[in-house]
């Protein structure tokens, strides 16, 4: 799968292809997969004197970190009244505040290497229902009370109106503190970064299988590395190389479309603060503008091993339910990616052994998380496991019908929700 109709892939400043391993090698610490989670793993682990190798089947940023749309949210993927209810008030707040302190470290990793990665202030979660509107209020309140949200502003439908150009929501909130990106950008910023910290980094270089003895060996087709430590960073394309973790997530496919850039009125007219928003469904709809005035449309997805065959076709009426003016624009980019869900939608931390390390599922919520995540798993690495352990506390249930009848089971449930969002 090529990610090479993704506007971001068409925009984002070239990246110089790093050689595949050849041969056998030595480190502290291997890392498998350079996205998010793996490359804030490696800079951190680097950055404490540790010698790092990355593992990365394809190339830089390949998978979900290069391909989303690019929403930096604090927080959780679930609200606080979810987890208060799940973990109580003290480890709800814990858990929150970690997600906070997750998308502040994305902006300090942006300014300290100078990213251009077009970051942008503000998320709007919209309602497309209007019972829905007196929860967001209630919860915009709370967080703003409880949970230090400083720069939240509750919504109306006028209001979301003249945020987002369109009357399709009745309201919401709109986190100013939140921020949007351009994905691919941002990590490669960051392996250039890991690079001047004299990480590792493997291309075209697939883990095949790894074993444990007193060290860890990873085995690719073309040679070995040996290592203190092993870092899991694979999310959705986890395959098979971690049986025992394959049942707590599920890869799932999401699909994006850019339009042909909008003359300067229109496009102020649809967003004229350039937020991001995301609405109320369950498989929801996000958009944002970019930086030459295109609309980048996610909505829908899928639960099987292959991408539609006309992506743009299969996204363009989600686009049209909210922007119904916009038929006559250009599709110029459509794509798709992969990422990992768990079952209650919260991230998935943990070790399969003393030496072996991984997070994942972050279920749409991974711009942050995955990069707080590399940072934990490297203070674990160097004997501090606290937050590692907090994180790791979170159960994660597996998904019903195991390894194998796992998808037949989510495309039930998927199918139920989605139908509910129609109705």
């Amino acid at each position: 799968m090529s990610d090479s109709h993704s506007y971001y892939a068409a925009t984002a400043t070239l990246f110089a292809r790093l050689d595949p391993l050849a041969g056998d090698a030595r480190a502290d610490v291997c890392v498998i997969g350079a996205g998010y989670t793996g490359l804030s793993a490696a800079l951190h682990l680097a950055r404490a004197g540790m010698r790092v190798i990355v593992l990365e089947a394809e190339h830089v940023g390949f998978g979900a970190s290069g391909r989303n749309g690019g929403q930096l949210n604090g927080g959780q993927r679930r609200d606080v009244d979810y987890l208060e209810a799940s973990f109580g008030r003290d480890f709800a707040r814990e858990l929150w505040a970690l997600g906070d302190e997750a998308r502040d470290l994305v902006k300090a990793l942006v300014a300290e290497h100078a990213i251009d990665c077009d970051l942008m202030p503000g998320v709007a979660i919209l309602a497309h229902r209007k019972r829905f509107v007196a929860g967001y209020h209630a919860l915009a309140d709370k967080l703003a009370a409880d949970y230090g949200a400083k720069h939240i502003e509750k919504l109306d439908a006028a209001q979301s109106r003249e945020l987002v150009g369109t009357s399709a929501f009745h309201g919401g909130y709109v986190d100013w503190d939140n921020a949007h990106l351009h994905p691919l950008e941002l990590a490669r910023g960051v392996a250039r970064a890991c690079l001047a910290e004299r990480v590792t980094i493997h291309e075209s270089t697939r883990a095949i299988a790894f074993e444990e003895g007193g060290r860890v060996r990873v085995k690719t087709a073309r040679g070995t590395v040996d290592a203190d430590h092993l870092v899991l960073a694979a999310n959705g394309y986890l395959g098979n190389l971690a049986p025992r973790l394959a049942n707590r997530i599920m890869p799932i496919n999401n699909f994006m479309i850019a339009t042909a850039p909008l003359s300067p009125e229109r496009a102020h007219a649809l967003n004229p603060r350039r937020v991001a928003a995301a609405d109320s469904r369950f498989v929801i709809d996000y958009f944002s503008l970019s930086r030459d005035r295109r609309l980048l449309f996610g909505g829908g997805e899928n639960y099987r091993a292959r991408f539609p065959r006309d992506i743009a076709a299969f996204v363009r009426p989600h686009l049209l339910k909210i922007y119904p003016d916009l038929a006559d624009v250009a599709i110029d980019y459509a794509w798709g990616g992969t990422l990992a869900i768990t079952m209650n939608r919260l991230p998935h931390f943990g070790r399969l052994s003393p030496h072996v390390y991984f997070a994942h599922g972050y279920s749409g919520h991974g711009i942050a998380l995955a990069h707080l995540a590399g940072k934990v798993i490297a203070e674990a690495v160097r004997g501090s496991a606290e937050r590692f352990d907090a994180f790791a506390k979170i159960r994660i249930a597996p998904f019903p019908g195991g390894r194998f009848l796992r998808w037949p089971a989510l495309v039930l449930g998927m199918t139920y929700f989605a139908l509910r969002d129609r109705l």
